[in-house]
């Protein structure tokens, strides 16, 4: 589209593209089986209006055609996530190389840049080796910081930050009964932060420190704010029985007393439970091994109900959950041109002719499923195409 432009990465450590290698466990999740903007917008606790512009220029389907286009077949899975065919992270690596050095992009590793100089219609671009190099334009892609300071260089560009804070982590529940059941995972429960609107519906695992899977994941991301505000300290209560509650249980547990009458309690599980919950929510409701379906008493009942359907625990402090560590926050948005009604979005910033933007430096962030990477990719081509038209 350019073949004048000469562009260089400037890439902190000695190794490239390390998110995407630890991304999906390894396996890379390049992006989300959405095909619908308006649906897609909805995975982005922040910048859902950022993006909803963005996709129109570039979206899952170009994801997916341009990596097809290159050799790389991508498969959806049963909860959306796309993975290349090969289950490998490396495939996706070896493509993203490949393109580069297709088109001569010079790489430059163990290069820090400590800050840059906007001179006219030129950017000097400082090294922490002393170095300076030179561009036209620029793209920030650093990615995320925690700390705002880690944005001064960026701050002194004239660019206002919103405050960095963690998003998609685990709820610790220090020396909580529950944690012996370490390992045991449901496909579908009910998580709601208690005091807030916040709730989200999904499988969650249970962990030696605490709750987590793509439900705690994903309430973690859109109650990334306000859980900081609490110090990641809150009362939660999960329905691990989502389709009912407990009126409706209630009504369930009458049905299995007559149906269910000599049977023991703790050896019927209907609702497809894991049976080491069940039993632990039995023996939590003061059921005995020996009582039958006929035999349970009221309150024991009516515990057992609570605790399958809203049982209560409290979050003391979070665990970063693996390498889907994200920043909920960054170069705030309306200094970034890309929310113009009338001409094409460009990532470039409206403080600094020819600086562009991609990807989580910007106040953006999605859920877990491939969303930061879909987020990635559109801004990251926007931003090129922008410059090779100039």
């Amino acid at each position: 589209m350019a073949p004048s432009l000469k562009v260089t990465i400037i890439e902190k450590s000695n190794k490239l593209l390390s998110k995407v290698k630890v991304s999906g466990g390894g396996r890379c999740n390049v992006t989300h089986a959405c095909f619908e903007i308006a649906e897609m917008c909805k995975r982005y606790p922040r910048g859902h209006n950022f993006v909803k512009k963005t996709f129109h220029q570039f979206f899952t389907t170009d994801t997916i055609t341009w990596f097809e286009e290159r050799g790389v077949k991508l498969k959806a899975e049963q909860d959306g996530r796309m993975f290349p065919v090969t289950d490998s992270s490396q495939t996706i690596i070896e493509c993203l190389l490949k393109e580069a050095n297709k088109y001569g992009v010079e790489i430059l590793i163990n290069k820090e840049v400590r800050k840059i100089n906007a001179q006219l219609s030129m950017f000097n671009v400082q090294c922490s080796s002393g170095e300076t190099l030179k561009a036209d334009y620029l793209c920030i892609a650093s990615g995320g910081y925690p700390k705002s300071s880690m944005f001064d260089w960026l701050k002194e560009l004239g660019h206002a930050i919103e405050e960095p804070v963690p998003s998609l982590f685990t709820f610790n529940l220090p020396k909580h009964p529950i944690t012996k059941l370490m390992g045991v995972s449901v496909e579908k429960a009910k998580v709601k932060i208690l005091g807030t609107k916040l709730e989200e519906q999904g499988p969650l695992l249970i962990t030696h420190w605490g709750l987590s899977g793509p439900v705690v994941l994903r309430l973690s991301a859109w109650g990334a704010r306000e859980l900081k505000e609490r110090n990641w300290e809150s009362g939660i209560s999960v329905n691990w029985l989502p389709d009912y509650n407990e009126e409706t249980l209630r009504k369930k547990f009458q049905e299995l007393r007559n149906t269910n009458a000599s049977q023991k309690i703790i050896n019927k599980n209907s609702f497809g439970l894991p049976s080491r919950l069940w039993d632990f929510f039995a023996e939590q409701s003061g059921i005995k091994n020996e009582w039958r379906w006929a035999d349970l008493p009221s309150i024991e009942q009516n515990k057992f109900i609570k605790n399958l359907c809203s049982y209560e625990c409290e979050v003391k402090g979070k665990t970063t959950f693996k390498e889907e560590f994200v920043t909920a926050g960054g170069i705030k948005l309306n200094e970034v041109d890309a929310l113009n009604e009338v001409d094409a979005n460009t990532m470039m910033s409206k403080k600094v002719t020819n600086l562009f933007f991609a990807g989580e430096v910007l106040d953006v962030d999605g859920i877990t499923g491939g969303f930061n990477f879909q987020h990635a990719w559109t801004s990251g081509f926007v931003a090129a195409k922008s410059i090779a038209e100039k």
